[in-house]
């Protein structure tokens, strides 16, 4: 892989549309879903849409968010492609690590999918399709997001893949709207669980 800094003698090309263009699309992504979200959760908007089938309009959401990601990712790789890149990032050590953040960001990704199932992982809850019961095996035992991390980690490593200063900057962009985003999330699932709790308590009473 050879360096390459076109036009652009700095880290990044601010210049490059294709690099506004990626950074617009991981804004967007986790802003979408969660307004679609609420919206179905205080207005059920997506199951009105589904006729009424709300585990038909949470597999609908799935959907969309799952094709967002995809372009979400080809937006991105396409602004790499276009960027400077940089000699520390293609030394074979940093080709191992870029393997090793990709190896292991896919795992946390594929294995909370796995642990969690469609519903689960594509926001389920604000359907009122709820979990049984809290999921704490592995990723969970590792860490409390990782599908937002490994994810985050596959987007560091495709930078440092592809050489990419421009990519480590994204990947910070990635970071910061995941971490904005579990500030939203977090407490709004713990809220419904709670309501659950509560509404399951009042049912014993009354038994």
């Amino acid at each position: 892989m050879t360096s390459s800094t076109g036009d652009n003698n700095g880290l990044v090309n601010f210049d490059q549309k294709s690099l506004a263009i990626a950074a617009i699309a991981i804004a967007f992504n986790p802003i979408f879903w969660n307004t679609a979200a609420r919206q179905e959760y205080h207005n059920k908007v997506l199951t009105k849409l589904a006729g009424g089938n709300s585990r038909y309009a949470c597999y609908g959401l799935a959907i969309t968010i799952f094709s967002l990601g995809i372009f979400r990712d080809f937006l991105y790789e396409r602004a790499l492609r276009s960027q400077p890149s940089h000699p520390v990032l293609e030394t074979a050590l940093s080709q191992y690590v870029a393997y090793a953040l990709l190896a292991t960001g896919n795992t946390l990704v594929l294995t909370s999918m796995w642990a969690l199932g469609v519903t689960g992982t594509y926001l389920g809850d604000y359907f009122g399709i709820l979990m049984d019961k809290m999921v704490t095996g592995f990723p969970f035992s590792v860490c409390s997001a990782p599908m937002y991390y490994g994810s985050t980690m596959s987007f560091l490593g495709t930078a440092v893949l592809f050489g990419k200063p421009a990519g480590v900057l994204l990947t910070a962009e990635v970071l910061v709207v995941y971490l904005i985003a579990l500030r939203f999330e977090d407490p709004f699932t713990a809220a419904i669980y709670q309501k659950r709790e509560e509404s399951r308590k009042k049912g014993g009473k009354k038994l």
